[in-house]
């Protein structure tokens, strides 16, 4: 097994070995500072080659120079390092190419693998990406662990072998010891091309977490910390229970003002759902159509491509992504590429900066709860519940397969009995339970107890209310008065 060097730990993409990284460090051409410098700059070049999926060479390295160096002003002596360590590299990938060596690594290789197959199973890049990572971190493993080569990959008791260190060593939930299986069992399935594959792995079982949910005076002030934009996104997400994914894929045409329902298109496990749009939302969603409509004019204006369609839509309705209809509710402020296409286009807001808005803004609102965007759809299903809607309904508008997934919040929910229910008498006026009349009154006596307030039969069958024991007669003899 190669030695790898410690700091190629530190980086993001640990699934992926850096197979330069020992030939810098035994370079002798070059001194420590160099070495260093040059492992943090191509370092950088292979996590952006790697998102962008280009393959090594001078193009990618003329891509990464324009769009990532020459961004922002750099020192001299920065640029001229980094020139000298792209140097250094191409003669590397020649030198590695003449001797018919490879010059990405196995976990690189397996993770293009996965990404071709899933695309032509017509997998989610949601879905891709993790099967990808799963995947480039097995071949990473066999390499360190084995030999590295293609038929040790191909091995299921190396996959086996794997998957127990997973579950044995790592401190990982239950969903992500299923997720690493069912990425294994697509790459031996679908791209090793197995009929049969059969792992065998007895999973742990993690305990389940009782999900966070925050009380109206938190949600108010993490709404009160947000900009305008964000906090009309925050408060559909949490007003319609939507997960950020969901949210963020929302267009014009899926919001009927009308009707007050939003229709939530290929949620979690491709399923079609509708529910509640809150009025307050409703009330700002006309003038803020009217900024959206401006971004979307002077997008037709410059020629911008179209916004993404999804299931191939694209190709059946190739104009349709210019449509007013099909426009994002949340766009993003930017042109970005398509990781997909390539195709620069506008996108929906990035996830990852309206959640790092939301977690700020509920910092700067005093909220000592550990929160996420995902909290404000915990908070929407149990404000719910406490304010009595149904399981059932609450399922529906969640979207969730099973009903035992939704009865996990009648555990968090306040106002509820051990039953999960409100007795319908305590919804009753109080002035109904009342009544101040002249009538006779008949106790009710329970053992040794004395007398109980309550309702108690009469003489003519009539059912009168009994007064508190303190207004009752204190002897026993008392009452032939």
């Amino acid at each position: 097994m190669k030695p790898v060097s410690k700091r190629a730990y530190k980086y993001k993409y640990r699934e992926v070995e850096y197979l330069w990284i020992d030939d810098l460090l035994a370079s002798r051409d070059l001194d420590k500072s160099d070495k260093t410098g040059f492992e943090i700059i191509l370092s950088w070049f292979e996590r952006w080659r790697q998102g962008h999926m280009l393959a090594p060479g001078r193009e990618a390295a003329g891509q990464f120079w324009r769009a990532q160096v020459l961004a922002k002003p750099r020192e001299p002596w920065h640029k001229e390092q980094w020139a000298e360590a792209f140097r250094w590299y191409l003669r590397w990938l020649e030198i590695r190419e003449q001797r018919t060596e490879p010059t990405i690594g196995l976990g690189e290789r397996l993770k293009a693998a996965v990404h071709q197959k899933g695309s032509l199973r017509g997998l989610a890049l949601n879905t891709k990406r993790p099967y990808a990572y799963w995947s480039a971190r097995y071949g990473k493993w066999v390499t360190e662990t084995l030999d590295g080569s293609a038929k040790a990959v191909m091995d299921e008791s190396n996959a086996r072998a794997f998957l127990a260190m997973i579950v044995d060593d790592t401190d990982v939930a239950y969903s992500t010891q299923k997720q690493a299986l069912n990425a294994l069992n697509f790459f031996f399935r679908d791209v090793c091309g197995r009929e049969e594959v059969n792992l065998r792995v007895t999973f742990r079982k993690t305990y389940k977490k009782v999900p966070v949910v925050l009380n109206y005076r938190e949600v108010s002030a993490i709404f009160e910390q947000l900009p305008p934009r964000y906090r009309l996104a925050a408060e559909l997400q949490y007003g319609s229970g939507l997960r950020i994914s969901e949210l963020m894929r929302l267009r014009i045409k899926d919001i009927d003002i009308e009707k007050g329902q939003v229709t939530v298109r290929q949620g979690k496990g491709r399923k079609d759902r509708v529910t509640v749009l809150p009025e307050s939302v409703a009330k700002l969603l006309p003038e803020w159509k009217k900024e959206l409509k401006d971004i979307h004019e002077k997008d037709r204006l410059n020629q911008v491509p179209g916004v993404y369609l999804p299931n191939g839509l694209s190709r059946k309705w190739p104009k349709h992504g210019e449509k007013w209809s099909w426009f994002w509710l949340f766009p993003a402020a930017q042109l970005s590429k398509d990781p997909e296409t390539g195709i620069e286009r506008r996108h929906h807001l990035n996830v990852k900066h309206y959640s790092r808005l939301l977690s700020q803004a509920a910092e700067k609102a005093g909220v000592e709860k550990h929160f996420t965007s995902h909290v404000l759809r915990h908070s929407f299903a149990t404000h719910l519940l406490e304010q009595g809607v149904d399981i059932r309904t609450l399922q529906k508008l969640l979207g969730h397969s099973k009903i035992e997934t939704t009865m996990i919040y009648c555990h968090v929910a306040e106002n509820l009995s051990y039953c999960g229910v409100r007795s319908p008498l305590d919804s009753l006026p109080e002035q109904a339970l009342i009544q101040n009349d002249d009538r006779v009154y008949t106790p009710i006596v329970v053992g040794n107890a004395g007398v109980q307030a309550g309702y108690g039969d009469g003489d003519d069958g009539q059912v009168y209310r009994i007064p508190p024991p303190s207004d009752l007669p204190s002897e026993e003899n008392d009452w032939d008065d």
